[in-house]
């Protein structure tokens, strides 16, 4: 049994964690962190707390879907208490990505932007036709999410323009065209976001060439695909040695079982 410890417990996605880990019986939701948290009437058969430092609930991972600014008390809480961390949130610097990667040196750390095995799947997809159409293809990445989004474009875009860019690797990414008048470059990979209404996450890869047309697309229902992967997540790290892991280590770890 693995005992969870949520941050950002009283956001959409801490109640999604919640309603996923009822049942489950490899998992357990044993407190929650967030500002709000001890006035959340549907948090209270767990313990809630305003601070990740103010936890005194034995866990064994933290689950993380807070904010970028929260990540240092994040960091520090989990290397002091040896506990290891999934990290969900987006919408980081690239100076905090290495303060991930500093801190996956002494815990484990789970870093993805989506949680979603689809999503997951289309990344290698994407990243297996750059490598078969090269430059003979436009690439264009058109994302879609609700209005309360903070960040743009989402971590799964940049998650799926980075894998096309492991292969293609003169790429550079465009996000806005209207500031100057020009062709597009064949090293172009444009990047789209849409906030609208109540969108959970819809993700579309165009590979655009002469006279042919591929859409590679994911359209997530529910907040819940997120929230089983980072449960699933959580599972998988307990026990592992200091490092950084994501879902293709998970993926693989599943096979191997």
């Amino acid at each position: 049994m693995t005992k969870i410890i949520i941050t950002g417990c009283s956001g959409k996605m801490g109640k999604s964690l919640l309603s996923a880990a009822e049942g489950r019986e490899d998992c357990r939701i044993v407190g929650g962190v967030d500002l709000v948290a001890p006035q959340q009437a549907d948090f209270m058969y767990a313990d809630s707390f305003d601070k990740l430092e103010q936890a005194g609930c034995q866990a064994d991972v933290i689950v993380d879907f807070s904010n970028p600014a929260l990540l240092d008390s994040l960091l520090k809480y989990a290397v002091a208490h040896r506990m290891p961390a999934v990290i969900c949130t987006t919408g980081y610097s690239e100076e905090q990505k290495k303060q991930i990667q500093a801190a996956a040196c002494e815990i484990p750390v789970f870093y993805s932007g989506n949680m979603s095995l689809g999503i997951n799947l289309i990344i290698e997809l994407a990243k297996k036709a750059a490598a078969v159409f090269g430059d003979g293809f436009d690439i264009e990445i058109i994302e879609q999410h609700h209005n309360q989004k903070l960040d743009a474009p989402s971590g799964t875009a940049l998650m799926i323009a980075e894998a096309i860019s492991s292969v293609k690797t003169d790429a550079e990414y465009v996000y806005d065209r209207h500031a100057c008048r020009k062709k597009r470059d064949k090293k172009e990979i444009g990047i789209h976001s849409v906030r609208g209404g109540n969108i959970v996450g819809e993700h579309e890869v165009i590979f655009a060439g002469q006279d042919e047309v591929l859409t590679i697309s994911h359209s997530a229902r529910s907040k819940t695909v997120f929230a089983v992967g980072a449960l699933n997540a959580a599972v998988f790290l307990k026990g592992k040695p200091a490092g950084m892991y994501n879902m293709a280590d998970l993926l693989k770890d599943s096979d191997n079982n």
